[in-house]
């Protein structure tokens, strides 16, 4: 296991039909988790068998996957299009709701997706990595980053950081390897001026905690120093996915610089804003309702230290309740998912 995140040697496969099998395993195939050989090929090679357990918590993993990606992302892309789709018409309130509802969808979308390619890989007999461990609760990017997309990120590491020099060199040239890096995600996602300007962010944010890492380390060691960190992170992350999403650097900079328009009257900011994305309360309500049961899930997570993928187990006591909550999620997957509209997986175009 540990090669997968050492960028350890693996000695090379000389059976055809093993490498094919590894290259081609569906589960993994399009979107990730990246997996290394030295994680997937032993398992492939291993005898398997019929385990209960193991299938249930594949079930539970994808039932999950499926909530994240047909019922919250699905639903909160239909005012993410809405609203990038014709940004002339939206400032204010309805800029900012978009932004933060995309960060949600992209989320739901690639964490969902992750779920739902682990529980049929454990269906399967064969353990992914965890690809994400709820990363809006980071208090810092670096932490950011150790928590989402967590195979994309340890192979720029391994493959990018590391042979650049990675920390073990002067501070200057430690900045260096950070901004290159995180260039090299941002052109890895697309060739555009939206996404090198979204990594260049992210690693001038990673530069800028490198520098100051005394005052903030210090900072983050009170509750309520670690909540303003987080505050801090969650909005930046925010803000650094409208480049992710905005279809050019115009409009990402209109999305950035109108949210705040008519702020100073804080009930004609709100009122105009739900007015123009056409939210009654009874929506809002729902929204709320499908947003809370994923910050719940995953502050769950983040408190037992990621463990697992998702949401495949609860780690409840009583395991008569946690079928029940399952069974609930169940319903709420039925009764809720966009039928009719999905939309496809957003890292399918990376």
């Amino acid at each position: 296991m540990s090669s997968m995140f050492t960028g350890g040697k693996v000695e090379a496969e000389h059976h055809f039909g093993y490498y094919a099998l590894f290259v081609s395993f569906f589960p993994q195939l399009v979107a990730g988790p990246i997996e290394r050989a030295g994680n997937l090929l032993p398992q492939l090679k291993s005898v398997k068998k019929f385990e209960e357990s193991a299938c249930i918590s594949g079930l539970k993993a994808m039932l999950w996957g499926y909530y994240k990606k047909i019922v919250v992302a699905d639903t909160l892309a239909v005012y993410v299009n809405q609203v990038y789709g014709n940004l002339a018409d939206y400032e204010g309130l309805a800029l900012a709701v978009a932004a933060f509802f995309f960060s949600l969808q992209i989320y739901c979308d690639f964490s969902g997706y992750s779920d739902i390619a682990a529980g049929t890989a454990k269906l399967l007999g064969i353990d992914f990595m965890d690809n994400f461990a709820a990363p809006y609760f980071a208090a810092s990017i670096q932490e950011f980053w150790k928590r989402w997309h967590i195979s994309l990120s340890a192979w720029f590491r391994d493959y990018v950081y590391i042979p650049l020099g990675g920390s073990r060199c002067p501070a200057a040239r430690r900045c260096r390897n950070l901004l290159i890096t995180f260039l090299a995600s941002g052109i890895w996602h697309g060739a555009d001026w939206t996404f090198l300007a979204w990594g260049a962010i992210h690693g001038l944010a990673q530069v800028i905690e490198h520098m100051l890492c005394g005052p903030l380390g210090r900072l983050r060691q009170f509750r309520l120093g670690r909540f303003i960190s987080w505050a801090a992170v969650f909005g930046f992350c925010n803000a650094a996915w409208v480049f992710f999403r905005a279809d050019n650097l115009a409009d990402a900079v209109y999305v950035l610089s109108n949210m705040r328009n008519g702020i100073t009257s804080p009930a004609s900011y709100i009122r105009n804003g739900y007015i123009s994305l056409d939210i009654n309360k009874f929506r809002l309500a729902y929204l709320a309702f499908l947003i809370v049961i994923l910050l719940a899930a995953d502050y769950f997570l983040y408190r037992n230290k990621g463990q697992k993928t998702g949401c495949m187990e609860l780690f409840l006591k009583n395991p008569a309740v946690e079928w029940v909550l399952f069974v609930m999620l169940g319903v709420l997957v039925v009764l809720f998912s966009q039928k009719g509209a999905a939309a496809e997986f957003v890292y399918f175009q990376f």
